[in-house]
């Protein structure tokens, strides 16, 4: 018989969606450009908090959000892939799946501190925050690089969506599903899972939005 087990938090289930929510928002307001720039720039730093939100809640969290818990060494990584290891040993993320969470919030956490320094090129209206830190032309390289390496979190993307469809189809497993409920199947029993409390989320969530309007102010 099937075990459902309750895997992911709250927390991290609004992190996720929120995450997918606003970089689909600084795509479109990107690509539109103009005065669509300042909703480009408002939703770079809400994805900054969110992302400061992640990392904190990747140490102190629940069990399952815990980098500990998923970012996994090559021999575990190499176990999984041979098929040794049983899935409810780990009921958040797989080693596999580990790893492109890891990649995702790296390569996110560049785009948009790279955008803080980036310059509106076009109508000059629009420059990042932290734009004035820098000279215009080394601002100018910052916004090229900025532009190119959202091609990065695309390509990651479409790695991780087709993963979820590979899970759907070979492992009959709905993976979207378990981050909208928090739960998961498992064919055996799952040890018990710890999850940390609301507030302590609700805490490192205030701590992450101060410390980007206090840095997009220019008091840090």
């Amino acid at each position: 018989m099937k075990k459902i087990v309750m895997v992911w938090d709250i927390p991290t289930r609004v992190f996720h969606w929120a995450l997918v929510g606003l970089v689909a928002a600084m795509w479109v307001t990107g690509e539109q450009g103009g005065d669509w720039l300042r909703f480009h720039i408002w939703c770079g730093e809400a994805i900054l908090a969110l992302l400061l939100f992640r990392l904190i809640w990747g140490v102190l969290g629940s069990q399952t959000a815990r980098f500990s818990q998923f970012v996994r060494g090559p021999l575990v990584v190499q176990r999984y892939l041979a098929g040794k290891l049983a899935e409810a040993e780990i009921p958040g993320h797989n080693p596999l799946g580990g790893l492109m969470v890891v990649a995702l919030l790296l390569v996110l956490l560049f785009q948009v501190v790279s955008g803080l320094f980036s310059s509106d090129v076009d109508s000059y209206l629009y420059d990042g925050p932290l734009a004035h830190w820098l000279g215009s032309s080394l601002s100018e390289t910052v916004t090229s690089v900025h532009k190119f390496s959202f091609n990065l979190i695309l390509a990651l993307v479409a790695v991780h969506v087709a993963a979820v469809v590979a899970h759907r189809i070979f492992k009959k497993q709905n993976l979207v599903r378990a981050m909208l409920s928090g739960r998961k199947e498992f064919d055996s029993e799952v040890a018990p899972l710890k999850f940390a409390p609301l507030s302590l989320a609700l805490a490192s969530l205030v701590v992450s939005v101060g410390v980007v309007i206090a840095l997009v102010l220019g008091v840090a």
